[in-house]
């Protein structure tokens, strides 16, 4: 069969597109940011790529137009064309439901923050345990160095597929959140905050959708809740027919005897293991408590679930290193909400003491964009000892919405100027920590090129 994905270079668009050439299809897609890194990553699996949506691609005939949540009505002629002429167009969820998850043991992470953190998590462990799942997962996960795949090699025929259930909408002929789809055995409900405003009017719209989600959850499946979050209990108190287990709690799955490297891993009173390895903060605690929960529910031993996180090597943009000039050492990640950004800050904090941190932002996610956040932003920010933020496209008071900040924060309009601004203020020791959940023109080696003159 032949494919062509419209917006395929969209991270979960581009793992539908990898999948698909795994299973034997032609593969061909188009979009309006065609360039590497997922160019690259595309074409090296065979997939021709196109750059916008003109109507002259109606000449390649595919056999089913997949397409994904960025298509809008009256915006792309391709979509248009496609619509007039009553040709089969199906959503990259819908598709992969039916043509990948049938018949699958689907786990699933879902929640606002952490889900491609635990979702690579949960797939290391049953990828390091033997039992070779296929996945696709919002990132690159650097055990695997890929964001998608069918099956492992050892187990072709594997009948575990992780999935990262994103709660945003299907595609603009279809509403409901991608999640909705996937029916999975084992889901993760990490938490639940307002986000996503250009789709959700309030939080209530969202827990209405991660209930839809719970209503999919079959009674010999498993859901895995975070026991922290009153969000999350309005959604299964307002229906669930399937086991639950909670973790952050002491009743639950819990960490203790915590240490900057290590953590006891407690189910109740019950000793489970002990996970020793190099990541930071409680989050990503919180995130493997889930998915060493999730693994058990699939067959693995707590204490192997353990002893894999200690050889997990965390996914691209979380924390990543990108390098060190002079001493100042520079950190990528993608927090692009208030609570990730304080998270992200809280466990840098942890880890460096006295350091000064440089916190770098770039607010571009929609919900961002529309200033929606902006009140909690400059409380978000105040483990850093200096924010510098890019306000290029963005039409609301960015500079009124750090003045809780004093002369802490500094605001930059040119990207040009911004990094200068950083160059300028670092020294020897810092911790510059660069957020965005987009490129954000290449920041990072700018600034890498900036400090070494």
């Amino acid at each position: 069969m032949h494919l062509h994905i419209l917006g395929i270079c969209g991270t979960f668009m581009g793992g539908i597109a990898v999948i698909a050439r795994q299973a034997g299809h032609t593969v061909t897609g188009c979009d309006t940011n065609v360039y590497p890194p997922m160019s690259t990553q595309l074409e090296a699996q065979g997939i021709r790529l196109i750059e916008g949506f003109g109507v002259e691609q109606l000449a390649l005939e595919p056999d089913i137009w997949v397409i994904g949540n960025v298509v809008t009505r009256g915006k792309q002629p391709l979509m248009e064309e496609i619509l007039n002429r009553g040709l089969p167009t199906v959503s990259g969820p819908q598709w992969l439901a039916e043509n990948v998850l049938q018949n699958k043991w689907v786990l699933a992470a879902a929640g606002t923050h952490g889900k491609t953190t635990t979702a690579a998590m949960l797939a290391w462990i049953l990828e390091d345990c033997g039992l070779s799942p296929g996945y696709l997962i919002g990132g690159v996960p650097m055990n695997f160095g890929v964001s998608a795949r069918l099956a492992g090699t050892s187990v072709p025929d594997s009948p575990f597929f992780v999935i990262e259930a994103d709660e945003y909408d299907t595609a603009f002929f279809d509403k409901r959140s991608k999640f909705v789809h996937y029916h999975p055995r084992t889901v993760i409900l990490n938490n639940l905050e307002y986000d996503h405003a250009d789709i959700f009017p309030d939080l209530a719209a969202i827990e209405t959708q991660f209930h839809h989600l719970v209503r999919t959850v079959p009674g010999n499946g498993l859901i895995v809740a975070n026991g922290r979050e009153e969000s999350l209990e309005r959604v299964l108190r307002r229906g669930c027919w399937t086991p639950v287990e909670r973790f952050g709690v002491n009743s639950g799955w819990h960490g203790e005897n915590v240490t900057e490297s290590s953590f006891d891993v407690h189910l109740g009173d019950a000793l489970q293991g002990r996970v020793e390895w190099s990541l930071q903060g409680e989050h990503n605690r919180m995130n493997a408590l889930a998915a060493i929960a999730a693994a058990r529910h699939a067959g693995v031993p707590s204490r192997d679930a353990c002893a894999a996180l200690g050889r997990f090597e965390n996914v691209k943009r979380r924390m990543e290193f990108r390098g060190e000039i002079k001493g100042v050492k520079i950190f990528d990640d993608f927090a692009h909400h208030p609570t990730a950004i304080a998270t992200t800050l809280a466990g840098l904090r942890a880890n460096v003491g006295g350091a000064r941190i440089l916190a770098v932002l770039e607010p571009r996610s929609n919900t961002m964009k529309l200033g929606v956040m902006k009140a909690a932003l400059a409380a978000s920010l105040k483990q850093a000892d200096h924010v510098f933020c890019y306000s290029g496209g963005i039409d609301w008071d960015v500079a009124g919405a750090l003045a809780p900040l004093g002369k802490q924060a500094s605001i930059h309009a040119d990207l040009g100027e911004l990094v200068a601004a950083i160059a300028g203020a670092a020294r020897s020791g810092d911790q510059v920590l660069v957020m965005s959940n987009g490129g954000f023109g290449g920041i990072h080696e700018r600034l890498l090129r900036r400090l070494a003159e």
